[in-house]
């Protein structure tokens, strides 16, 4: 089962005995986590009919016992495993014989985040024929700016283009840390409004001017003056960028610059397409790719594995992060 068809099964009242939640990406089980313990129970009803417990401090035996209560004074009751992920093996045998027969009066839920169970198993085959399994996938990096939009639509508001890319190259696919983030702009900003990146700048701590999305359009452009700029900020302010970060945003860079080269297409939307990107940085990419020749390229992939070294210790005596990155910069750009 998918997440808006879950969604609207709580909403409609419709709860079966048992929901399995897992997956890699924690934002859809926490948002479905939370709507069980607010909506499934009135409020009156929850102090003795939900129980929340975490599987690292709850035996399964437990968790068992309470599902197989009757509720108090109430249609049914709520049980939450959170954290189940820290079961072993075993564990999972004890709940086998709940899962072929649970209690109807129950809503067992377990949230089993950042892997998935053993498709192969036992229980997993229980669970597939006695419960509702909802597996939660990471969104893609080339997913994330629509997937940034379509949330920011259901809120009733709209974003920039230039805001939606400082959010994914600033916060990258952390769901969970993106909607905190929007949540503080959505108090700031009129109802149906349009987010830009002055909003972000000024309330999440993303510098419109400093940060990694500009660095690397800098480096890009070849605008030595501004990509200077901003490495001897980053200097001034170590927490604005870690290196290991700025490394990995430049060897996506020189990727997409590299199959740009032999990509066949002046179109940005098919560049995105073949890349996997949104089309506005796909444009950006035609406009400058005949500035990064490509045994330039292949060069510049081997300074970043080599900085990339040096940031690990590795022929290097302790090197400060800053001297790296304006050494890289440079080499980079010359």
């Amino acid at each position: 089962m998918n997440y808006p068809d879950l969604i609207k099964q709580f909403k409609k009242k419709d709860y079966k005995p048992v929901y399995f939640l897992q997956g890699e990406e924690p934002f859809y089980i926490d948002r479905i986590v939370e709507l069980a313990t607010t909506t499934i129970l009135d409020e009156s009803e929850r102090d003795f009919n939900q129980t929340v417990v975490y599987a690292k401090d709850t035996p399964a035996i437990d968790v068992v016992d309470a599902a197989s209560r009757l509720p108090m004074m109430s249609e049914r009751q709520v049980v939450v495993v959170k954290e189940a992920q820290e079961y072993k093996a075993n564990a999972w045998e004890v709940f086998e014989s709940y899962i072929q027969s649970p209690a109807n009066s129950t809503v067992l839920i377990f949230a089993h985040k950042y892997k998935k169970l053993d498709k192969r198993s036992r229980f997993y085959k229980l669970l597939k024929k006695n419960a509702i399994v909802f597996e939660s996938e990471q969104v893609k990096e080339y997913n994330l700016a629509e997937w940034i939009k379509k949330y920011i639509r259901e809120k009733n508001y709209e974003i920039t283009d230039k805001g939606t890319a400082l959010l994914v190259e600033f916060i990258g696919n952390d769901l969970s840390r993106i909607a905190k983030e929007l949540e503080k702009l959505f108090i700031l900003v009129p109802d149906g409004g349009q987010i830009n990146e002055k909003h972000i700048e000024e309330n999440i701590g993303i510098s419109k001017d400093y940060n990694v999305f500009e660095l690397v359009n800098a480096i890009l452009e070849k605008n030595v003056l501004k990509a200077n700029k901003i490495i001897n900020y980053f200097a001034r302010n170590p927490k604005a960028a870690h290196l290991i970060f700025v490394l990995s945003n430049l060897h996506t860079l020189y990727q997409r610059l590299f199959k740009a080269h032999f990509a066949g297409t002046e179109d940005p939307r098919q560049l995105a397409s073949l890349l996997g990107m949104h089309p506005y940085p796909a444009k950006e990419l035609l406009l400058n790719k005949r500035k990064h020749p490509a045994k330039q390229i292949s060069r510049n992939f081997s300074l970043l594995r080599e900085y990339d070294l040096r940031l690990k210790g590795v022929g290097d005596k302790g090197t400060d992060q800053g001297e790296l990155l304006k050494e890289l910069v440079y080499k980079l750009l010359h």
